[in-house]
């Protein structure tokens, strides 16, 4: 195996359980394990590699259109789960001509640009960016945290799905929280314009926290020494479109993100350096994976929106 192939492989060992390799190594359960199998080495073996195990058909199969009550989680992670809906929507935009564009609450158009999405997937660790991200919103943190004011100390709650509230940590949080924070928020607009456009756009964003969202776009860093990237088009939010407000906010915090990273950036996070020019191609790859594999399952796995 060759050493970029061993690292993407050892990124997705870090996240899949026991049971997980048990099911990609027999999936269906088509003979019995042997007690002293070692998963992680098959998977290491295997051929294809980890992505040809999560792009097996015969994988998909028993996953998602054997007949399971409860959905595919009933029989291994969200992280495996998601990472087989990535493989499999790779495998299917090959032989795909157009994919469907959010225009409005319920309303799509076609676009034809698959082969730029095509291009997209193609890099390993762009398709474990799009898995953890998935997978991270399957388990959300929320609560509050005890910040200082000029009237005493105060408590200020914050959801992981609630992009106005989350932007607010960006007020009392340590610069070397700050990264991660902003790399919330990217992964936060890039999920929700996604997985969940229509519920963006019913909702929208009052003038108030239009002005949250906005501020918070314009509180980025840099770090010395990094190079200058293309700048990127003034935010706006005239037009009323809640789904476009994100889309141009979550390239944004993605590069504040990564410009107040340390040097130097490992390959899956370097991922996010990308985010700011191909935003639009992850949203189209998520949307896809939504209305195919996930829209059963989808409030299910991963609750609604703040």
């Amino acid at each position: 195996m060759a050493p970029h192939d061993d690292a993407v492989t050892s990124a997705y060992l870090e996240h899949l359980t026991h049971d997980d390799l048990e099911f990609l190594c027999h999936p269906g359960r088509g003979r019995a394990p042997s007690p002293a199998e070692d998963y992680r080495t098959v998977v290491r073996r295997n051929r294809g590699g980890i992505e040809g195990l999560l792009g097996s058909r015969q994988v998909f199969d028993a996953l998602f259109l054997a007949d399971h009550t409860a959905g595919p989680l009933v029989l291994v992670s969200p992280f495996l789960a998601f990472a087989v809906t990535v493989q499999r929507t790779r495998a299917e935009l090959s032989s795909t001509t157009y994919v469907p564009e959010w225009v409005g609450v319920g309303r799509r158009t076609p676009v034809f640009d698959v082969p730029r999405l095509v291009e997209f997937v193609s890099a390993p660790w762009r398709c474990f960016f799009l898995t953890e991200l998935l997978a991270s919103y399957s388990r959300v943190a929320s609560g509050s945290v005890v910040v200082p004011t000029r009237r005493g100390l105060r408590r200020q709650r914050f959801s992981e799905l609630d992009p106005v509230r989350l932007a607010g940590l960006l007020d009392v949080v340590s610069d070397a929280e700050r990264p991660g924070v902003f790399r919330r928020l990217g992964d936060l607009a890039l999920f929700l314009t996604g997985v969940f456009p229509d519920y963006v756009g019913r909702r929208g964003f009052g003038p108030v926290d239009q002005t949250r969202l906005l501020r918070s776009s314009r509180s980025g860093g840099g770090r010395r020494g990094m190079p200058r990237e293309r700048p990127l088009a003034p935010v706006t939010a005239g037009d009323g479109n809640p789904v476009a407000l994100l889309g141009q906010l979550g390239r944004r915090w993605y590069m504040a993100a990564f410009r107040l990273l340390p040097a130097p950036v490992p390959a899956n996070v370097a991922v996010i350096s990308e985010m700011p020019e191909r935003f639009d191609d992850a949203r189209r790859i998520l949307s896809v994976i939504a209305e195919r594999f996930l829209f059963p399952h989808r409030e299910t796995w991963f609750g609604r929106p703040a």
